[in-house]
């Protein structure tokens, strides 16, 4: 009995013992528990405040971008933030109560001489937290008027033969038998047909099969085999008169001290004008042309253009006279990228990592006949089409391909002719068996032509009679916001084209 008791009164200590100990092991499991979910807790919490804190910087580096572009709407030309010295240019955050929750640093990148472009970079940070940083990046541009393959002010005609790979828009109405990979625009409802006036046809239309029906009868606006993108009319009429550059402005631009002098700057020839010869190493070759060549007999048609002429060098010499010693043929493109010359000129050659624009203008002149002309008859090439090279002619009157020009030209260049138009004048055979006809033209950039347009002629019944028989028409998309040197734009408000966050 007495064994017997000793065995009850262990059991019943050792039961107590397994109490307590389930007791401290769920109390230590227990404690455990809730140290983790405060740790938790704490961490979320910590993380939270981390999210919020990126979070507010980030909107610190958006207002940062938000200012430097309202900024730049106040005053288009500063890059320096109102002051004189280079950046970064820090600001101070506040919250609605005035309080200073934050900073930004600005750094602007100026445009390169051409472009539009200016790169902003906004670093910011919290006051509570200012280890963590957020970095936006955004590219501001003023689009350039170049944003068409081809605009004009004028009644246009894009016959069979023609390919055009951008936008087209006139202010008047368009005929177009070619092929368009993009939109055709015209400001009016209906024109006249510039062929045959006693007929009205839609603003864009084409008799190309299946042809369009003439007003009222609706056109085929679903010709796919012309339109491969459609076509639009009416349209809001193009502020052409915008794009009529002040030459005023270019003239000055090209004047050292306030004289024209070379080379940024050509005073008349005294002759019939200047070759111009784009080197690709950012130089250009400049000779006088000393004659151009006479006009074949009966080459000259009975109605024509006062302007009219074979446009052709036909001999050329130094740039000056030969007394002028100490005169080169042989210049650097001037820094902010404008050649003015006070005369005709013909321009070819290639260019590599060149940006640069050429006007041929007489400032003042108000007698048609003497707008002084810029003329292509040889390829103008670029060496990269990544924005790098850009080659602008602004002609006062027109621009030109001449009679001697190259079977299969090409043209890398935006071309403007503010009271003329870009083409080539109708050369008939009896002008040159060789030359009045032509193969295939080439154009990389855009047209602006005050003037109706064109490089091939017909008769009639549309039978090829003189000019290019094929024209390929391609626009370039960097001019948009990299335009040539001095060119106009479209608006100064700048536009967002990139944004990224760098951290």
């Amino acid at each position: 009995m007495k064994v017997e008791d000793n065995t009850k009164k262990l059991l019943k200590t050792l039961s107590k013992g397994d109490i307590l100990v389930s007791v401290l092991v769920f109390s230590a499991i227990a404690v455990t528990a809730i140290i983790s979910l405060v740790n938790w807790g704490a961490i979320l919490l910590k993380q939270i405040r981390t999210v919020q804190v990126r979070e507010q910087a980030f909107q610190i580096a958006e207002a940062g971008v938000d200012y430097y572009r309202w900024h730049l709407a106040q005053s288009p030309n500063d890059y320096k933030d109102g002051t004189t010295t280079p950046g970064p240019y820090y600001h101070k955050f506040y919250d609605k109560d005035g309080k200073q929750i934050g900073s930004y640093s600005l750094t602007i990148v100026p445009p390169p001489v051409g472009s539009t472009k200016v790169t902003i970079t906004s670093t910011a940070s919290t006051t509570s937290n200012p280890d963590i940083i957020k970095i936006i990046q955004v590219i501001l541009a003023q689009p350039s008027l170049a944003q068409y393959a081809v605009v004009a002010n004028d009644q246009m005609v894009f016959g069979s033969g023609t390919i055009v790979n951008g936008p087209i828009i006139s202010n008047r109405g368009i005929h177009f038998d070619g092929i368009a990979h993009n939109v055709i625009s015209s400001a009016l409802a209906t024109d006249t047909n510039p062929d045959n006036l006693s007929h009205v046809e839609w603003g864009v239309w084409t008799e190309a099969s299946p042809a369009d029906p003439t007003p009222p009868a609706a056109a085929n606006n679903h010709n796919s085999d012309i339109f491969l993108a459609g076509r639009q009319y009416p349209v809001q009429a193009f502020p052409f008169g915008s794009l009529t550059v002040n030459l005023n402005t270019l003239q000055t631009l090209s004047l050292t001290g306030g004289v024209c002098s070379p080379p940024n700057c050509w005073t008349p020839s005294g002759k019939a004008g200047y070759h111009i010869i784009l080197k690709n190493n950012n130089t250009y070759d400049i000779y006088r042309v000393k004659t151009k060549m006479t006009s074949p007999n009966n080459c000259k048609p009975t109605t024509v253009p006062d302007r009219w002429d074979p446009w052709t060098v036909s001999s050329q010499d130094d740039p000056l006279p030969p007394n002028n010693a100490n005169m080169s043929r042989n210049y650097a493109i001037p820094s902010n990228g404008v050649i003015f010359v006070a005369d005709d000129v013909w321009v070819d050659g290639t260019v590599n990592n060149t940006r640069v624009t050429i006007v041929a203008a007489d400032v003042g002149q108000t007698d048609p006949t003497r707008y002084r002309n810029i003329t292509i008859n040889n390829d103008l090439l670029y060496t990269n089409f990544n924005g790098n090279d850009v080659v602008g002619l602004i002609a006062q009157g027109d621009v030109n391909v001449g009679l001697q020009s190259d079977d299969n030209l090409e043209i890398n260049a935006a071309l403007v002719a503010e009271n003329g138009r870009v083409g080539r004048f109708y050369y008939s055979n009896s002008c040159s068996s060789t030359y009045y006809k032509r193969t295939n033209i080439t154009l990389n950039g855009m047209i602006a032509t005050n003037i109706r347009y064109g490089f091939k002629w017909g008769d009639l019944n549309n039978n090829w009679v003189g000019g290019y028989n094929t024209r390929n028409i391609n626009f370039d998309g960097n001019l948009f916001y990299s335009p040539p040197p001095s060119f106009p734009l479209s608006s100064t408000q700048y536009q967002m084209i990139s944004w990224r966050q760098l951290q």
